[in-house]
């Protein structure tokens, strides 16, 4: 018994200085390390911050990308999903009118041929990262509207795709604050 007594105080004291003293300080200076030094990989253009690398914000006009829908209308202080069921009807309602809209402005499009990121919420309602299938159903409207070609937009989109980490893990994804800078700067 007094075994096990020891045993189990020597362990509580090993967890207590690695995970209330070692991984606390680890955290507080990885933090010096990563991109943003902690506050964020700011996007800065013209010597003003545009917005962040990792945090996704609202494009509604036509001649831009739009991004992945927000239930927290991309409040970062507030994150979060919608946490309604597929089967709620005012959740359906929701993805109805985002496929209205997009059907809209994008009347080349068969209903099947929308990609879900494009309809639905991801779980942080700030996701800045699309799909490369939602950026390409976009590049028609973008051309028309920009008056550029379609395979120039297309390019931009191809070169502005990251592809999955070691060509492994993870999805192909395009971030849509960036290749949105870069269709303004092909207007430049």
């Amino acid at each position: 018994m007094k075994k096990y007594l020891l045993q189990s105080i020597r362990l509580t004291l090993v967890l207590l200085v690695l995970l209330c003293v070692a991984y606390p300080l680890f955290v507080a200076f990885a933090g010096g390390f990563s991109k943003g030094k902690g506050g964020g990989e700011k996007i800065i253009r013209n010597g003003q911050v545009v917005g962040y690398a990792l945090l996704g914000q609202s494009f509604t006009k036509p001649q831009y990308f739009w991004g992945r829908p927000s239930a927290v209308g991309y409040n970062a202080a507030g994150s979060g999903g919608s946490n309604k069921a597929a089967s709620n009807p005012d959740y359906q309602k929701e993805v109805q009118n985002r496929i209205d809209t997009l059907m809209k402005y994008h009347p080349y499009l068969q209903k099947s041929e929308i990609p879900a990121d494009m309809v639905t919420a991801s779980g942080s309602g700030l996701d800045p990262n699309i799909s490369p299938q939602a950026a390409a159903i976009q590049i028609k409207r973008i051309a028309t509207y920009r008056q550029l070609d379609e395979k120039t937009v297309a390019a931009l989109v191809e070169k502005n795709t990251a592809k999955p980490l070691f060509g492994l893990f993870g999805p192909s994804t395009v971030n849509v604050l960036e290749l949105n800078i870069a269709l303004d700067d092909l207007k430049k």
